[in-house]
């Protein structure tokens, strides 16, 4: 089991329990921290908040990230990822429908991955096995 934990950061509870299925069915071991809205994923990244203290020397795997959340909307959790040392190197991997994947080009802004909503299984298990490579990959250099 990897140490490391997946912050998966999505609002919507149904998209929360298939993504969740998904990496069960693949055997991904990594324990899954979930976060409601993008305040409580940077809260999370950066160990303020809710979740002060936590060991932010310790940062996820990866990051699922909803574009369109509540409170801070995930363009503005991608620009703060990518702008500070500690975090720009963290797979971010966002879910949107196609046409909100329009709006990163104006910013300048770059994720490792894009998940189309509507979410559907054979979709995310797809991205379970471009996921899988990537941990490959990194394993290997």
């Amino acid at each position: 089991m990897n140490d490391q934990p997946i912050l998966l950061a999505e609002d919507n509870p149904d998209d929360v329990v298939l993504t969740l299925r998904v990496f069960e069915r693949a055997s991904i071991r990594n324990r899954i921290v979930v976060v409601r809205d993008g305040v409580e994923a940077l809260d999370y990244l950066f160990g303020v908040g809710y979740y002060a203290g936590r060991d932010t020397d310790s940062m996820p795997e990866m990051v699922l990230l909803d574009l369109t959340m509540p409170r801070l909307n995930g363009l503005d959790v991608l620009r703060r990822i990518r702008a500070s040392a500690r975090t720009k190197g963290l797979p971010v991997f966002l879910f949107a429908e196609k046409e909100e994947l329009n709006t990163l080009d104006g910013h300048g802004l770059v994720a490792d991955g894009y998940i189309h909503k509507p979410l559907d299984f054979a979709q995310l298990s797809e991205v379970e096995r471009q996921l899988d490579f990537h941990w490959q990959v990194e394993a290997d250099v």
